[in-house]
């Protein structure tokens, strides 16, 4: 594993021309504020698209937005041409809900078959296939790479602190793991201590993964020592890197201290960091290291 500590996030924008709208759809978190943040720097217009119970408000509300339920394809692609968006990304957290509760346009019921298909498998299959039905109707998906680069951890260290010889190991351990669940659409974040795989990340997401290793640290189920442990975060091998990368942030990490961990591994290049000045210095204060790594090696 390479560290270096002049380690950035990326710069320049790949997509679109100055001054052109975007639609943003919108869930939980503060990444799609971190991410609209990106684009309006670039130079172009971000519209939220804010989906109801995920995405929140003091988030949304700083930019042009609307408001969706689940289920208003329809209203969705009548707002995205009347705002001149012919680019979509897709960021945020997701908690898919039942059928039985979605409420279904004219637009949707004609989906219902191909979004009953969807829904049965893994969020890479759902999101792909939703991205491919708008796509179908004109828009372009695209991904954070193309639109705000600048929010993209690059290789090396961010910040004070290096991971040590046995934290490159414990990377390195998590990373194998992380490429052999990645057929089974599993997640895309796990904790190894000491080549001890102490969690790997399913529905509950990265925050109460962290959470859960905090409180079986408590109880003494995790008996390794303070500082010793990386939360390491990558996508999975075959997934589309336009939709649902990996994601860090100042939560991420005050949440791994409290996890009693050494640091944070993510993809290089492959990896969201909001807040990043805020992360960074949190982890400088909290002794914990921050580094983006290649995927096929540590």
């Amino acid at each position: 594993m390479q560290a270096d500590a002049r380690a950035t996030v990326g710069h320049a924008p790949l997509s679109g021309a100055a001054g052109e709208s975007i639609a943003i759809i919108c869930g939980g978190g503060s990444f799609p504020g971190a991410v609209a943040d990106a684009v309006l720097r670039s130079g172009r217009r971000p519209v939220m698209f804010a989906v109801k119970g995920w995405a929140e408000p003091s988030v949304v509300d700083r930019y042009p937005h609307h408001w969706l339920s689940i289920g208003q394809v329809s209203e969705f692609f009548r707002l995205v041409r009347a705002e001149g968006c012919r680019e979509v990304l897709l960021i945020g957290t997701i908690f898919r809900p039942p059928l039985s509760q979605i409420r279904l346009d004219w637009h949707a019921i004609r989906l219902l078959p191909r979004l009953i298909h969807l829904f049965r498998g893994g969020d890479d299959r759902l999101l792909a296939g939703l991205a491919r039905v708008a796509e179908e109707r004109g828009l372009r998906i695209v991904g954070v790479k193309d639109v705000a680069l600048d929010i993209i951890v690059s290789e090396g260290v961010l910040g004070r602190h290096r991971p040590s010889p046995r934290d490159q190991a414990d990377t390195a351990h998590a990373l194998a793991l992380l490429a052999a669940l990645g057929p089974f659409d599993v997640g895309q974040a796990a904790i190894v201590a000491d080549h001890h795989v102490l969690a790997v990340e399913a529905a509950e997401g990265t925050d109460n993964m962290l959470a859960r290793v905090a409180e079986l640290r408590g109880q003494g189920r995790v008996t390794t020592p303070q500082r010793v442990g990386v939360l390491v975060k990558a996508p999975k091998p075959a997934q589309d890197r336009r939709l649902d990368l990996p994601a860090i942030g100042l939560q991420t990490v005050s949440n791994a201290a409290r996890a009693g961990l050494a640091g944070v591994a993510v993809a290089a290049g492959n990896t969201i960091i909001a807040d990043a000045a805020e992360a960074v210095a949190a982890a400088d204060r909290a002794g914990l290291f921050i580094v983006g790594v290649p995927e096929g090696r540590a």
